[in-house]
């Protein structure tokens, strides 16, 4: 992640959110919840997921990647072992949200390198999205190719099967200011989280030992997520764009 970005508190005193309308969900059936390294679904959705779990619906989410690629160089861990590090901390972080139970498709393709597989990618997203009520994918426009390259093979994939998709978010917040002319705000809507949903999503973060605390003393094995970066995605509601 870039340093230094927009501070969380210039976000948390924002007037633009009052103009925001409150985004509804689906009150039943299955969620797809597509996510280009493993834990950007939990930072972007993580108190939503809880929420949608908590209401009964059913939830299958995508890692287009594993996320080995976040510190290339490492002193401490492989590729291989980080790859199979955050998977496990994926199904951990989705017990702490309510979601023990959710299907976790792992389809490998490279860290940062997604877009090369993007057509492919909407093939194999189409497959899973056939009876689901929604798709959450990463936003289009967030400023990392990854992201982007997931996003669009999500909205591509939900289109054919006719499925409603929502963007979410993750770095948008480090790299865009309040009422930034580059954020499409006026496709933009709020998701609350009530108390216990939000509690659920930082226990989830937390379980993201890899990303938010250093690997080891080496400036290879910083953490990817510092306490800053965290505060962004620790708020009482969450953002997508439609």
């Amino acid at each position: 992640m870039q340093a230094p970005g927009t501070d969380e508190e210039r976000w948390r005193r924002w007037d633009g959110w009052a103009r925001l309308p409150e985004c509804e969900l689906p009150g039943e059936g299955r969620v797809v919840v597509v996510a280009a390294h493993p834990d950007d679904e939990v930072l972007g959705m993580g108190g939503t997921l809880a929420r949608l779990v908590a209401a009964g619906l059913t939830v299958t989410v995508v890692s287009v990647t594993d996320g080995e690629g976040s510190h290339p160089g490492s002193t401490r861990l492989a590729p291989d072992r980080l790859a199979e590090l955050r998977a496990r901390e994926l199904r951990e972080a989705l017990g702490e949200l309510g979601a023990e139970k959710a299907e976790v498709v792992r389809l490998g393709l490279p860290d940062t390198g997604v877009a090369a597989h993007e057509d492919w990618l909407t093939e194999e997203l189409a497959a899973l999205l056939p009876d689901a009520a929604l798709c959450l994918a990463p936003w289009t426009g967030d400023v990392h190719g990854d992201h982007e390259a997931a996003g669009r093979a999500a909205v591509a994939a939900a289109r054919e099967a006719s499925v409603r998709c929502l963007l979410y978010p993750v770095w948008l917040w480090h790299w865009a200011r309040p009422d930034d002319p580059r954020v499409p705000w006026e496709r933009a809507a709020r998701l609350p989280l009530p108390p216990g949903a939000l509690a659920r999503k930082r226990a989830a973060v937390g379980r993201f030992a890899s990303q938010i605390r250093p690997l080891g003393p080496a400036p290879e094995d910083a953490a990817v997520l510092p306490p800053g970066e965290l505060a962004h995605h620790l708020r009482d509601w969450e953002v997508v764009f439609g």
